[in-house]
């Protein structure tokens, strides 16, 4: 049997944070090459202050959240919220429709431990609006190392913003659709961070057949921008290389075909999601991605631990979908439907959890 080539390996167009904090600088070749029609939908920011301590900070409580008493994460788990704020595992579906237990999540609002408190819009939109929870008593520095994180990925998120912007306007000579993408950002209160944890697996030998979407299954994010890490890789307790050169981040480019990118460890990327998309009438181009577990015997008992923070419109924010688009069909939304960002969201989370629109 013929040996499958593994994907080309593609290194994530890079803006060092110095440009990147001038407004003034023109950033629309890379904005162009990174996010535009042509590229892959990720751009990574070179050098961010501060950045690689509360990156390790962070990513180093990813295992001891995952393991903690099993019965602390059910006191940690909300499933008022379809399990979008604190502990979550494997309750998520991708793909065929299987649940994803590869991964622990802990999702909060880095901002606001609050969001609201209007009991109609915490019934009406739980993922965004109910509280924060913590593991105040068994882990209690993960609340700030989390914040820290957060709130640093949205400042560097909130300039990328301002330079899409810029690029849009080049394009067409005007605004994006409304305000514009910076402003919707800013003003928003639902943005999401998420301190994933991949479990460890054993092998005993490299395996072939490992699926490209073994640790996550494709999907495109529905945020505007989504900031991510890079990942932590231990080997019980001990911080180690990548043990598999195949493994990591992998993503569909606009010809079809699958590319593993990559991105240094004290670099800062951020991926476009659907509604980056839409907002900016289609400059800006959404990107399916997923993410490839190590599977040689070297990867044995190594686990991977991340972070993202999806940066997105207010729950509020009107999103108009146009017909050109297409993530409103496997949503059974009418084509041109102006919809809430949180009922659109509310929808796609129908979909991934309960498997229903």
């Amino acid at each position: 049997m013929q040996q499958q080539r593994p994907p080309p390996t593609v290194r994530a167009v890079t803006i060092p944070f110095a440009d990147l904090s001038d407004r003034g600088k023109d950033l629309s070749d890379k904005i162009e090459e990174g996010f535009g029609r042509q590229g892959l939908g990720i751009v990574s920011i070179a050098d961010v202050p501060g950045y690689p301590e509360l990156r390790k900070r962070l990513l180093r409580l990813a295992s001891r959240v995952a393991n903690l008493p099993e019965e602390v994460k059910k006191e940690l788990e909300d499933p008022s919220s379809r399990y979008n704020f604190g502990w979550s595992h494997g309750k998520q579906k991708f793909e065929s429709g299987k649940f994803d237990t590869f991964k622990g999540s802990y999702f909060a609002n880095p901002l606001l431990n609050v969001p609201t408190t209007d009991d109609a819009l915490v019934t009406r939109f739980p993922s965004y609006c109910r509280p924060n929870i913590w593991p105040t008593d068994d882990l209690p520095e993960l609340e700030t190392a989390f914040k820290d994180l957060g709130k640093l990925v949205l400042e560097v998120g909130l300039l990328l913003a301002h330079h899409c912007d810029q690029y849009v306007m080049n394009q067409e000579l005007g605004p994006c659709a409304g305000e514009s993408l910076e402003q919707t950002l800013a003003r928003s209160r639902c943005h999401k961070g998420r301190l994933l944890y991949y479990f460890p697996q054993k092998f005993s030998k490299q395996k072939e057949d490992q699926s490209i979407s073994s640790w996550c299954g494709w999907h495109t994010d529905y945020a505007s921008l989504t900031g991510l890490t890079y990942a932590l890789f231990m080997r019980k307790s001990v911080e180690i290389p990548c043990p598999d050169s195949g493994a990591g981040l992998h993503i569909r480019s606009r010809d079809n075909q699958v590319v593993k990118v990559t991105f240094e460890d004290d670099e800062l990327a951020y991926i476009t999601g659907e509604t980056a998309e839409i907002l900016s009438r289609g400059h800006l181009r959404a990107t399916p991605h997923c993410v490839k577990a190590p599977s040689s015997e070297d990867a044995s008992l190594v686990d991977r631990s991340t972070f993202a923070l999806f940066v997105q419109p207010n729950w509020d924010e009107k999103i108009k979908i146009p017909s050109e688009y297409p993530y409103h069909k496997e949503l059974l939304i009418p084509p041109n439907e102006t919809l809430a960002y949180g009922e659109y969201s509310e929808r796609i989370l129908n979909k991934h959890y309960e498997g229903r629109t």
